[in-house]
C-alpha cells in the first residue's frame, strides 16, 4: 500500500525548497511561474533590507531630537542649582533638592536617549494568502534571510493537507517558520488588521476579491504583492468585465499589456484609499502570461488626497493610435496649504487633430511612476550578487535591466511598427527613430513590456513630424484620402527631423549586448490546467501533445529528452536514494 502511494507522488525541488506535488493534478502547481517566485524573493530580499535601514534612520533621528531636548532640560536645571552671587541656590532652600532634581535629569536623560535604541526590529510576517502546494510559503522561509514567520492559507482540504505535507517534507527550519490554515484568505486578512509586514496575493486569475481585505491587512510601510493573470480581461477583450473587477475601462493599444500594469495598481490605490491608506509602487512587471506588482502600503488622510493626481485617463484615436492622457484632478497654491479640485479638460478636441477620426476613452489608469527606480537598481544588484541561488536568474536579470532603463514618469508607450503600418510605409530601424527624437530635444527609452516600444515625452506631434520626414525619403503607395495615413502626410511636417545617428540611441544595455528579452524555455510556456480538473485531449493547447498523452496513458510526461533528463534527476521518486524514499513514504503516512 505504501509503494502504491509512493508512486502517486512526484518529487520538485525549486531553489531550496521541495514539495510532494501528486500527480492527479489535486493541488494546482505551475512551473512557469518560477518567474514568479523568483522576482518576489528578490523584491522581498530588497524589502527587508530597505526596512531595516529605514528602522535605523528612524531610531537615530528619534535620538537626535530626544537628546537635544534632553540636554535642553538638563541645562535649564543646572541654571536653576546654580549657586547665586549672593550664595543662595536659585530659589532652592536646599541643596539636596537640587542634588536629587540633577540625579532624576540624568536618569530621564539616559531613558530618553536609550529607550529608542532597545526597539529591536521584528522579522516581517508574511502571509501566503492563496498557498496551494505551499511551495512559495517553503521557499521563502528557506532562501529569505531576516524573514519571520510564514502564514500559508487556503480554503481547499486538498491543498492544506499538500501544504502541511511539503512544510514536513522540507525539515525543521520549515516546520518552525511556515503554518498552514484552512480558511478563507479574506476572513484571515479582515481579522488581522495591519497584522503582516509582507501580503503576497497569487490566485488563479483575477485578485479583484482579495483587494480590500489585503490593503487592510498589511502594516504601514508594508509590502503588498499582487498577480493577476485574467490578462484578457485587463487587456480590452472584455470591457465591461474590467470595469466591474477593476473599477477602469480598458483600450486595445499595442500598450495594452503596460495598461494592464496601471489599471491594477489604480485599483489597488482605490481600495487602500476608502481606509485613509495609499500605496508607493516599487516595481510593476508584466511577466509570461501575467502583471504582478509590488507596492507599499501607507496610512494618511493628508496624503491620500494626492491620489487624483495619479490618475489619468486616455484618449486613443480609432485611426491613427495617438493617444493623449487627461489627470482626474489637479492641485492649486492656496495660501501655505494646497487646494485640490477636478483636473481640467478635454484635453482633445471631439476629433483627432493627426487623422480627423473619433476617439476611444478608456481608464482611470495609474499614471504616476510604477517603478521605484532605486529599489529597481538595489533589486538587480542583489540578484547578480546571488547568481547561483534564483533559478530564473537569466529571466529576471534581463527584466529588471530592462526596467532599471526604462523612463519611469512616461506612461504607456508607441509602436514603431504600429506608426509604419498607420501610414503603410516601411519602418525606420529602432535606433533612427530613437535617434530622431534625442536630436529633437526629447527622452526615449524602450518598455520591459514590448521589445518594439517606445517611451517618449515627445508629444504626438513631434512623432509624426518625425514620421512624415522619415516618408519623404522612402514613398509610400497612394491611399484613399480618407484613410487616416493619408490625411497624416497630406500636411506639412512643421519640423525637420533628424535622423543622425545619436550615442544615446542604445540604451546601455544594448550597447554591452546583454539580452533584454529571453525566449520561453518551452513549449506551451504559460498557465496549467486548475487544480482538481481532469486532464483530456482539450488541454493540448495548455500543457502540449506529450504532456496529455502521457497522463491519459497512465504513463509520466514526456517533452522531451532535456526534460526527461531532468526529471530523472530531480523529479522521479522512484530514482530518489533509499533515505530519501523512506522519508516521502514516512510524510505521506503521517498526512494521510
Amino acid at each position: 500500500m505504501e509503494t502504491a502511494d509512493l508512486n502517486d507522488y512526484t518529487v520538485i525541488k525549486e531553489g531550496e525548497a521541495e514539495i510532494l506535488m501528486h500527480k492527479k493534478n489535486k493541488v494546482f502547481f505551475n512551473k512557469a511561474q518560477v518567474n514568479n517566485r523568483d522576482m518576489s524573493i528578490a523584491v522581498l530580499r530588497a524589502f527587508i533590507s530597505k526596512r531595516k535601514q529605514e528602522h535605523d534612520a528612524m531610531l537615530s533621528k528619534r535620538a537626535r531630537s530626544s537628546g537635544k531636548v534632553v540636554e535642553k532640560d538638563v541645562s535649564e536645571v543646572s541654571k536653576e542649582g546654580a549657586p547665586t552671587e549672593n550664595g543662595e541656590d536659585n530659589g532652592k532652600t536646599n541643596g539636596e533638592e537640587h542634588e536629587a532634581s540633577s540625579k532624576d535629569g540624568s536618569k530621564e536623560a539616559a531613558k530618553t536617549t536609550y529607550e529608542p535604541a532597545r526597539r529591536e526590529l521584528k522579522p516581517p510576517r508574511v502571509l501566503e494568502a492563496l498557498s496551494a502546494s505551499g511551495l512559495r510559503a517553503l521557499r521563502y522561509a528557506r532562501e529569505v534571510e531576516g524573514i519571520g514567520q510564514v502564514v500559508a492559507l487556503d480554503n481547499d482540504p486538498a491543498s492544506v493537507e499538500a501544504c502541511q505535507r511539503n512544510i514536513k517534507f522540507n525539515g525543521l527550519m520549515s516546520t518552525s517558520k511556515v503554518e498552514s490554515h484552512l480558511t478563507d484568505a479574506r476572513v484571515h486578512m479582515l481579522t488581522n488588521p495591519k497584522e503582516f509586514d509582507v501580503v503576497d496575493l497569487d490566485p488563479y486569475g483575477a485578485p479583484s476579491i482579495f483587494l480590500d481585505s489585503a490593503v487592510q491587512s498589511v502594516a504601514d510601510g508594508g509590502l503588498l504583492m499582487c498577480t493577476a493573470t485574467d490578462m484578457a480581461v485587463l487587456c480590452g477583450a472584455n470591457g465591461e468585465v474590467c470595469y466591474s473587477k477593476y473599477g477602469s475601462y480598458p483600450l486595445k493599444g499595442k500598450y495594452c499589456h503596460e495598461m494592464a500594469l496601471r489599471i491594477l495598481l489604480a485599483s489597488i490605490e482605490s481600495h487602500a484609499n476608502r481606509y485613509k491608506r495609499y500605496i508607493v509602487p516599487v516595481l510593476s512587471v508584466q511577466i509570461d502570461f501575467y502583471a504582478r506588482v509590488f507596492v507599499r502600503v501607507y496610512t494618511s488622510a493628508s496624503a491620500m488626497k494626492n491620489t487624483p493626481l495619479k490618475l489619468s485617463y486616455v484618449y486613443q484615436c480609432i485611426g491613427c493610435d495617438s493617444f493623449h492622457l487627461q489627470s482626474v484632478g489637479r492641485s492649486l497654491p492656496k495660501h501655505n496649504s494646497v487646494r485640490y479640485q477636478a483636473g481640467l479638460g478635454p484635453v482633445v478636441p471631439q476629433d483627432c487633430t493627426h487623422c480627423g477620426k473619433k476617439y476611444n476613452m478608456g481608464g482611470p489608469i495609474w499614471s504616476a511612476p510604477m517603478h521605484d527606480q532605486e529599489w529597481v537598481t538595489s533589486i538587480l544588484n542583489g540578484v547578480k550578487s546571488m547568481k547561483d541561488r534564483y533559478p530564473a536568474y537569466n529571466k529576471i536579470c534581463s527584466m529588471l535591466t530592462t526596467i532599471s532603463e526604462e523612463l519611469p514618469d512616461v506612461p504607456l508607450f508607441l509602436s514603431l511598427h504600429n506608426l509604419a503600418a498607420t501610414l503603410k510605409c516601411t519602418s525606420p530601424s529602432a535606433a533612427m527613430f530613437r535617434s530622431a527624437v534625442i536630436n529633437a530635444k526629447y527622452r526615449v527609452s524602450g518598455s520591459h513590456v514590448n521589445p518594439l516600444g517606445i517611451k517618449t515625452d515627445a508629444p504626438m506631434e513631434i512623432i509624426w513630424d518625425i514620421m512624415r520626414c522619415w516618408v519623404k525619403n522612402h514613398p509610400v503607395k497612394a491611399q484613399s484620402p480618407d484613410h487616416p495615413g493619408s490625411v497624416i502626410l497630406s500636411k506639412e511636417p512643421s519640423h525637420q527631423a533628424d535622423f543622425s545617428r545619436h550615442v544615446g540611441s542604445l540604451s546601455k544595455a544594448q550597447v554591452k549586448k546583454v539580452a533584454r528579452f529571453l525566449p520561453n524555455p518551452e513549449k506551451h510556456w504559460g498557465p496549467k490546467v486548475r487544480a482538481g480538473r481532469q486532464i483530456t485531449s482539450k488541454h493540448v493547447s495548455l500543457i502540449g501533445h506529450e504532456a496529455v498523452n502521457g497522463h491519459l496513458n497512465g504513463h509520466k510526461e514526456a517533452a522531451g529528452a532535456e526534460e526527461e533528463e531532468e526529471e530523472e534527476k530531480e523529479d522521479v521518486v522512484e530514482d530518489e536514494p533509499e533515505m530519501k524514499r523512506q522519508k516521502i513514504t514516512e510524510v505521506i503516512a503521517s498526512s494521510s
